[in-house]
């Protein structure tokens, strides 16, 4: 059995945690978190998202975090963006790293964008002209590769493709998201043998949500397909919105720690991501939803 000996992990607690939760916390917060996680040794924190504030409100205040947080050196610090707008929002704010999303739900496409997913593909298609121009780096997400809260399970195939597409488009980097966390090991084996046809394994990643408890062993079976880059979010953070009590993303010091006793590097400091949990759930008034944190923080 042969796993990476080096695995990135790309926090994305400042942007996908804190977009899913209640609280909104005020920017110089947001700031300080993301400034204390560049110094746990993270090379990839997910800044914030320049969608519409009517949208999502919690990141209304993007170009500001973004061009206020400290760029440490050997961090990248990409920002998402829906459209030809966010994407000058935010090269005005400094982006050097950008993200793009999809599925291949039709239902959760219009559900969740007011648009088909060919609607979004083209507004993709544009995106990524425009930041070529700009020489971005470019990563793509794609929602629900392994259920979807509205069309059930999701046939590999269909996502192999649009991953396919968005490969040839100029993405360099795709995120399989398993958005309400309904994947199993067999299940994400299937997928990952399946999308690793079309595109390649070095330039796939996986984000697990972990409401049904899975996320660990479906990261642990990505290992083994050879997978070297997992989304993760600090303390837990982030419900999802289509599952009814979920616990949302995966806790980044959960996954370390599995990384930690499988003696795969990341160059991410334990002690250092545990405090600064702590740090973000008392601001946003929370609960620590990693039991590694919690384990290791009972005489804290």
């Amino acid at each position: 059995m042969s796993f990476p000996k080096q695995v990135k992990l790309v926090e994305v607690g400042p942007r996908d945690g804190l977009q899913n939760e209640v609280k909104i916390i005020p920017a110089a917060v947001k700031i300080e978190f993301i400034n204390r996680l560049a110094e746990t040794g993270l090379s990839v924190i997910e800044a914030t998202s320049f969608v519409s504030p009517k949208w999502i409100p919690q990141l209304a205040d993007a170009k500001e975090v973004l061009s206020s947080i400290t760029k440490r050196k050997g961090v990248i610090y990409p920002v998402l963006v829906p459209n030809l707008k966010g994407l000058q929002n935010a090269l005005t704010a400094g982006a050097t790293h950008i993200a793009v999303f999809t599925t291949p739900s039709e239902t959760f496409s219009q559900k969740n964008t007011n648009a088909s997913v060919s609607d979004s593909m083209q507004r993709i298609s544009e995106v990524v002209e425009e930041a070529k121009k700009h020489h971005l780096p470019i990563r793509a997400y794609i929602s629900c590769v392994l259920g979807c809260p509205f069309e059930g399970e999701m046939p590999p195939e269909k996502v192999a493709k649009l991953a396919e597409r968005l490969f040839q488009l100029g993405c360099n980097e795709i995120s399989l998201g398993d958005t309400i966390g309904v994947g199993t090991p067999s299940k994400t084996k299937q997928l990952l043998d399946k999308v690793s046809q079309h595109v390649p394994i070095e330039q796939l990643a996986v984000h697990f949500h972990d409401t049904y408890g899975q996320a660990l062993a479906n990261i642990y079976v990505a290992l083994e397909c050879g997978i070297s880059i997992i989304d993760s979010s600090v303390a837990g953070l982030g419900g999802c919105p289509y599952a009814k009590g979920a616990t949302g993303n995966v806790a980044t010091e959960d996954v370390l720690y599995m990384l930690n006793g499988m003696k795969i590097e990341t160059g991410v400091d334990l002690k250092k991501l545990i405090q600064v949990g702590h740090f973000i759930t008392e601001q946003l008034g929370t609960i620590v939803r990693s039991k590694v944190n919690l384990a290791l923080s009972v005489d804290r």
